[in-house]
């Protein structure tokens, strides 16, 4: 699987490329202790850091970045990015443009805001057959929007930019979004639907239950060490 990011010529050297989720695990992450004292249990036991689906799902696929600094106070957002005209017909210079609150109309997440839009400053492409998912960063609760997810055909539609839209959710925050942060987590996902098929357990796949269930209660790590694929890196 290839995916393939181009951008207007005259803003190459200005953009900050998207980048391998893998490397943009967040500093809380890397800071929790790996065990934590459980009152329940009246011992310590493992966090989320050792969690291989929790890990493996934020490392997952590819990090769309905000290319500058954003400075959000009162409700306001500005930001001061010198960048050359772009090359290229109706292409964005700002980082962000906005939603009219009607768009979201009765939506659940809606908030009574206009909502942000991240513009796009790379075109992707990916192979025959595949989509595009874009959502927010997974279990990337500490930042102060959150992304409205979208699939996106980007193997037909991969000449145009693929925008963003996001509900900031921290009315009261004060400061800067710095340049690189992620904004989007993106993964090719294929298109055809798959086939459903439903079975009760035979004999051999209620052992395997039972053997599985046992295995995991008895050790730490048994996902980990028995299960747990060998993921390749992206390259970039």
């Amino acid at each position: 699987m290839r995916m393939i990011f181009r951008c207007d010529p005259r803003l190459a050297d200005h953009l900050v490329r998207p980048f391998p989720a893998r490397s943009a695990l967040p500093d809380w992450l890397r800071a929790m202790p790996a065990t934590a004292h459980s009152q329940i249990h009246g011992r310590d036991i493992r966090t989320v850091k050792q969690c291989p689906p929790f890990v493996d799902a934020m490392a997952y696929g590819v990090m769309i970045p905000l290319p500058c600094d954003v400075r959000i106070e009162g409700g306001e957002f500005s930001w001061d990015w010198d960048i050359p005209e772009p090359e290229t017909a109706g292409h964005p210079r700002a980082p962000l443009s906005f939603h009219p609150v009607a768009q979201f109309a009765t939506a659940p997440f809606s908030n009574g805001r206009s909502a942000l839009k991240f513009n796009s400053f790379w075109t992707i492409e990916l192979e025959p057959g595949w989509s595009l998912f874009a959502t927010h960063p997974v279990n990337r609760d500490d930042l102060p929007f959150r992304l409205v997810s979208g699939l996106v055909d980007a193997d037909r539609f991969h000449d145009g930019g693929i925008n963003f839209p996001a509900v900031w959710i921290k009315p009261d925050f004060s400061g800067v979004l710095e340049k690189g942060t992620p904004i989007a987590q993106c993964f090719a996902v294929p298109r055809q639907a798959p086939e459903l098929v439903f079975e009760p357990f035979d004999a051999a796949h209620r052992q395997s239950y039972e053997k599985v269930v046992g295995d995991v209660l008895a050790a730490p790590n048994v996902y980990r060490k028995q299960f747990r694929a060998k993921r390749g890196r992206l390259t970039r």
